[in-house]
């Protein structure tokens, strides 16, 4: 029996190489390429630290200070303001709560809109698009600064700077939730005869809105964390009076403050966890 030759000559390597120049380079041009982008970054990184002055002594002391400011809040202590404080919190949970509920209810409408699967024209498809990116594009702390000017101090801008923004964020994930759903149940509705709202109604609304529901249970628990950031521009909230003991130095109610808020996003991410494992279950089980 003649064992096939798989080793090839010196005549083909070099036939092979002739045909291929590439290969017989040992550097491949996408390494080179990966190489020359890392590089690049690299390069850019350093820049970017030399032009914002970076410096590692100022950072060393930088970090000696924050010590002594964590020396300095404790132990946390509300002192007589407790009541104000828990106060401060059911106002920050309102916030997060209404913001939220409004941005999601005025984003569901925009969020089939935007969809490819829904809206064929694509005039109007890139035109709510463009309108969300720009709801999107403004930061919520941005929107609060606008509404304390326009409504004055307090949570009714900071529900306004929540719901403004969130129709932007939830209008987007609403829509590529939509566009991602099965179109069957929606083929076999027009098939029937029904019409194209028919089809969005009982096709398509109840094959997304488990998903729906996940995402805006997210951003609720987002939201929380935002609706303080907003109390501070004047907004209400827990916000508002953590820049004010900030101002004043009282560390140690600075400290209580920021313990409530972790506390707060721990309980309102255990429930909101729970609730989505409980939708996404019931959605596996009616599947």
């Amino acid at each position: 029996m003649i064992r096939a030759r798989l080793t090839p000559t010196d005549a083909e390597r070099a036939r092979l190489f002739a045909l291929h120049p590439q290969l017989a380079s040992n550097v491949h041009p996408r390494s080179m390429f990966t190489v020359a982008l890392l590089a690049a970054l690299a390069a850019l990184a350093v820049y970017a630290l030399w032009h914002l002055s970076f410096s590692i002594g100022r950072l060393g002391t930088g970090i000696g200070q924050l010590l002594h400011f964590v020396t300095l809040m404790l132990p946390p202590d509300p002192g007589t303001q407790l009541p104000l404080y828990l106060d401060a919190l059911g106002e920050t949970l309102a916030i997060a709560f209404l913001g939220t509920f409004a941005g999601a209810a005025l984003a569901l409408p925009f969020g089939f809109l935007a969809a490819k699967n829904v809206i064929a024209n694509p005039a109007f498809h890139v035109a709510v698009r463009r309108v969300l990116d720009v709801l999107r594009g403004i930061d919520k702390l941005i929107w609060a600064l606008i509404y304390v000017t326009v409504v004055g101090l307090g949570p009714f801008a900071g529900i306004l700077a929540i719901a403004t923004a969130s129709i932007g964020e939830l209008g987007k994930l609403f829509s590529e939730a939509v566009e991602a759903s099965d179109r069957k149940p929606v083929e076999g509705i027009v098939s029937t005869g029904g019409s194209k709202p028919q089809a969005v109604r009982f096709g398509m609304l109840p094959e997304v809105l488990p998903v729906l529901a996940s995402q805006m249970l997210y951003y609720f628990e987002s939201n929380a964390r935002q609706s303080t950031i907003v109390g501070i521009v004047g907004a209400g909230g827990l916000g508002l009076h953590l820049a004010e003991q900030i101002r004043v130095l009282e560390w140690q109610k600075v400290s209580f403050l920021i313990l409530m808020m972790l506390i707060m996003v721990a309980v309102i991410d255990l429930i909101s966890s729970r609730l989505r494992f409980a939708i996404i279950g019931r959605k596996a089980v009616t599947a």
